[in-house]
């Protein structure tokens, strides 16, 4: 590919109608607003909201989003081409999208002559008669168009003059881009490049898009290659969610293309953001961070071996492509028992003044390989593995101590087995804890003895530390450390967590951290891990305030 940094390439993102396909990926109206506003501060070209015809809850986007004053992006309203036996005036689908009043409108139609004949049930003629009919009808009514030609890599294979047909037909009509889809996501990049490369022949560079799907776990790669031959727009999605393996991830794809390629894209500084916004959209979806996303995920610049750990040291580059702040992310340090010193220092060393410190550094490393020895891990458990090193060099106090803590589960109600109203299940929990001087004892009821806990220990600590209503529990994972004791055995619970950071929740910057706790009840277990996040929780707030970050209760 070339390096072409004076050419500027637009993103299209379809993350509100192609993604909210993908299986557990749903987004409500308000959901959908917040992402488009999010798009449109990175400067994304293009923002699709949905398909008005197909639901209310698109239909409503689009008039909620006509009093969005949109600085950047241009909202897009999907649709397709008129039905067969009907003008573009009289078909229902083309009403919607004049209603939607979006100042972009994007049609898909049939590049393939096997889908217009087996699916759509007309002639290869008529559906360039629907294709050309649909965009002349929205350009006269305004709207900037664009084609997205379905199919078309599958027919270019097997009939390349009819697909090439279609997209013209479009571009001829008044659309301003024929987006080449790769619709069932198998073809190959040396074929997208064929097909881009002819369409752009055929129509110009300027006029020519790809939109990939991930189904061979090439869309990245299949992009790229269009852009080498001339595509100018870029489809896809935030986190490359959507329908079966999911849409081409634009994080991924503008990562490369600015960072590998030269080319320009977004407002200033949207490509430092981008961890950012993978991390939102995945918040504000409540579905769980990929940790191995390239560039954005948690664990793109994460070194476990301690060779590793040594070398970054020195010279970042020796194992890392790009600086992580380049887009937004930052280095990762993991402690295990495969850690040597060096991950030690990295990660806490120079935090504490302990870099240099070999006595430290060797209590440190013992400590955790006799506590993963017992079953903990501290890989994705960073603010355990602070509070731990807090605790072996003497910078620990507690910000509350517990006198005792009980759960009592009480299920009211018939069995399962019998067929019929299982009844209800409370769980209730009771915790007596010393601030200060204070002792504080309270209880609380939640659906399950996590949430009680939680619950309970809250209700004893806001009075003190309300900044805890900035601390959510965002996962929570349970696992047998060794099956052979079976029922009785000795489980570790590991709980994300994520802190509200400046601007509160509702601007979508948390900070998110892990916890660890083990023992024979798991019960007990969750109790160490949300202490601990309480307490982490509790330094980062007290250093923010400019405090010493060390507890009160010493």
């Amino acid at each position: 590919m070339p390096n072409p940094p004076a050419i500027r390439l637009e993103l299209y993102d379809t993350t509100l109608r192609d993604g909210t396909q993908g299986e557990g990926f749903n987004l409500s109206l308000a959901d959908k607003l917040a992402v488009a506003v999010k798009l449109d501060e990175l400067g994304f070209d293009y923002i699709e909201g949905g398909f008005p015809l197909s639901n209310p809850k698109d239909a409503g986007f689009f008039a909620e989003a006509a009093n969005v004053r949109f600085k950047h992006a241009r909202l897009a309203a999907f649709g397709m081409t008129r039905r067969r036996g009907v003008t573009a005036a009289e078909d229902p689908g083309m009403k919607s999208l004049i209603a939607a009043a979006t100042p972009t409108v994007t049609i898909v139609g049939k590049s393939s002559k096997y889908q217009v004949q087996v699916v759509l049930g007309v002639t290869p003629e008529e559906n360039l008669a629907m294709i050309s009919d649909t965009v002349a009808y929205l350009r006269s009514a305004g709207r900037e168009v664009l084609y997205d030609a379905e199919h078309y890599f599958d027919s270019f294979a097997r009939e390349p003059e009819y697909a090439l047909a279609t997209i013209e037909a479009a571009y001829k009509a008044g659309a301003r881009v024929a987006v080449l889809c790769d619709t069932n996501g198998g073809t190959m990049p040396e074929t997208v490049a064929a097909g881009v490369a002819a369409a752009v022949a055929r129509l110009g560079a300027g006029a020519v898009g790809i939109h990939t799907h991930n189904d061979c776990g090439l869309a990245v790669a299949n992009a790229l290659a269009a852009v080498a031959k001339g595509a100018r727009q870029v489809q896809g999605t935030i986190n490359g969610v959507g329908e079966r393996c999911g849409n081409m991830d634009l994080i991924v794809a503008a990562a490369n293309l600015s960072l590998k390629f030269g080319y320009g894209m977004l407002q200033a500084g949207g490509i430092e953001r981008l961890t950012d916004l993978s991390r939102f959209v995945y918040e504000i979806a409540n579905v769980n961070l990929i940790p191995g996303q390239p560039y954005v995920g948690g664990s793109a610049f994460a070194h476990k071996g301690g060779m590793h750990v040594h070398a970054v040291q020195k010279d970042p580059g020796t194992y890392e492509h790009i600086n992580p702040e380049a887009v937004g992310n930052r280095r990762k340090i993991l402690i295990s028992e495969m850690s040597g010193a060096s991950n030690v220092a990295a990660k806490l060393g120079r935090k504490f003044g302990i870099e240099h410190d070999r006595d430290a550094l060797k209590r440190v490393l013992e400590k955790v390989g006799e506590l993963e020895n017992a079953g903990y891990q501290f890989e994705t458990a960073e603010a355990s593995f602070e509070l731990l090193v807090r605790k072996i060099i003497g910078r620990h106090s507690s910000f509350f101590d517990l006198h005792h803590y009980r759960v009592e589960i009480v299920r009211n109600g018939t069995s399962l087995a019998a067929g019929v109203d299982p009844g209800v299940v409370i769980s209730e929990a009771t915790v007596k804890v010393r601030v200060g001087q204070t002792v504080r004892h309270e209880v609380a009821e939640g659906t399950g003895p996590v949430g009680a806990l939680d619950a309970a220990l809250r209700k004893a600590l806001l009075p003190t530390y309300p900044m805890l209503t900035r601390l959510h529990l965002a996962d929570y994972k349970v696992r047998v450390t060794s099956s052979a004791a079976e029922a009785d055995a000795v489980v570790r619970v590991v709980i994300e967590f994520r802190r509200e950071l400046a601007g509160g929740a509702e601007s979508g910057n948390f900070e998110h951290f892990g916890t660890v706790g083990v023992s024979g009840n798991v019960i007990d277990a969750t109790w160490q891990a949300i202490v601990d996040a309480y307490e982490y929780h509790l330094l980062q707030e007290e250093a923010a305030s400019g405090g010493a970050g060390g507890g009160q209760n010493g």
